[in-house]
């Protein structure tokens, strides 16, 4: 394992402007001036303090979206929806100012080819002007269709075919994990997007030795659902139904008021039951925008099941969170982890991070506590030679 210092690590986030994207680059800012813990962050526990990651205030940030909002602007946002400290947005203004300079608006041509490689191109302006050792691009923007069947899909020589003729059929996610792999970055997929999930993407991957990880971030009442089914398993308790209501509020609840949107969604969150369970109860989940709520999500979920004899029981929960202030951790926590996984050597899915997702890549187990076995596991490669 080597040895060598991390060095430094650049975030590139797509949809940088948006509320998670903020609120990480806020928190990295504040916990580097020393003005909030670590929090949230899975990597602030053991065993991964030992593992040599980037640390949070050496990271550099960057990013690409559509919107122009200054991120100064959308904080202000964030701090009257109860998201962000007001004292801690105040502390940071210069750092954020100063950083902005290193968000680009994202290419729109309508040419797929050209788009790419004005994102290759954008990845390494950036990589050279800050003298970065390695970029991890990490997609936080909004959720997408889920893409159909392609032939290009299949093959990365086919699709590169496509991309320089123009006439490639991709949904966005998965250009940016193209770009990303073709300039040598890893890709992290927070969303239920198609993102690296394509075969063409995982042989480019193999191709130019880097890691991707996604999909989907756990962060909410799937994160509960992962804890609670292995009890229900692990018991013999039969589960009859389990039905989920999501409500949810800003971009998130407006993106997902669109159908095949909401149906990723809801895909990605239902295949951690079946997965676990061995079989899919009855009932079924729906999202719906409040808007509201803001930045705030709330989910009800009601569970039947059958016990001995017969016996017929229930079990409902309610869980409200700010959707931001789960996730922008877990961003940094992917972020560092497959910075440190491409340092080592890694290429191609790490299915070891199953544990951040919803619908991991590979065929792992989505109970949480095998999840984080199989990551401690992980941390323990990750760490340098004694």
């Amino acid at each position: 394992m080597t040895t060598e210092k991390p060095g430094r690590t650049g975030v590139w986030l797509i949809g940088a402007r948006g509320s998670v994207a903020t609120t990480t680059v806020v928190g990295a800012l504040a916990v580097r001036e020393g003005l909030a813990g670590t929090t949230g962050m899975v990597t602030a526990l053991e065993p991964f303090t030992a593992t040599d990651l980037p640390e949070i205030g050496e990271l550099v940030f960057g990013g690409h979206d559509i919107a122009e909002v200054p991120w100064g602007q959308k904080a202000e946002v964030l701090v009257e929806a109860g998201v962000l400290p007001a004292h801690v947005v105040q502390a940071v203004a210069g750092d954020l100012k100063d950083a902005e300079g290193d968000l680009r608006p994202a290419p729109v041509s309508g040419h797929a080819g050209r788009d790419a490689e004005r994102i290759a191109d954008d990845l390494t302006a950036f990589a050279e002007r800050h003298g970065l050792d390695r970029t991890v691009v990490v997609h936080v923007a909004s959720t997408e269709p889920a893409a159909g069947p392609h032939p290009s899909h299949q093959d990365a020589d086919a699709l590169a075919a496509r991309l320089a003729a123009g006439e490639a059929v991709l949904p966005p996610s998965s250009l940016y994990a193209w770009a990303a792999m073709a300039a040598g970055c890893a890709y992290v997929d927070f969303t239920p997007s198609t993102g690296a999930r394509l075969p063409a993407l995982a042989q480019l991957a193999d191709r130019q030795r880097v890691p991707f990880a996604g999909r989907d971030g756990k962060t909410g009442e799937t994160l509960v659902k992962s804890v609670l089914a292995p009890m229900f398993a692990l018991r013999n308790l039969r589960v009859g139904s389990w039905s989920s209501v999501n409500l949810l509020g800003g971009g998130d609840g407006a993106t997902l008021a669109e159908p095949g949107a909401n149906t990723a969604k809801t895909a990605s969150k239902t295949e951690v039951l079946h997965s676990i369970l061995g079989y899919l109860p009855e009932g079924q989940v729906r999202i719906d925008e409040v808007a509201d709520l803001g930045d705030a999500k709330t989910a009800w979920d009601l569970v039947t099941f059958t016990g001995f004899l017969g016996a017929r029981m229930r079990l409902d929960f309610t869980w409200s969170g700010i959707d931001s202030a789960l996730a922008a951790p877990l961003v940094l926590d992917l972020a560092r982890l497959t910075s440190r996984a491409h340092q080592v050597g890694r290429a191609g899915a790490l299915e070891e991070l199953a544990f951040f997702f919803k619908d991991p890549h590979g065929h792992g187990p989505h109970d949480l506590p095998s999840q984080w076995h199989r990551l401690c596991a992980f941390a323990a490669e990750l760490a340098p030679a004694a």
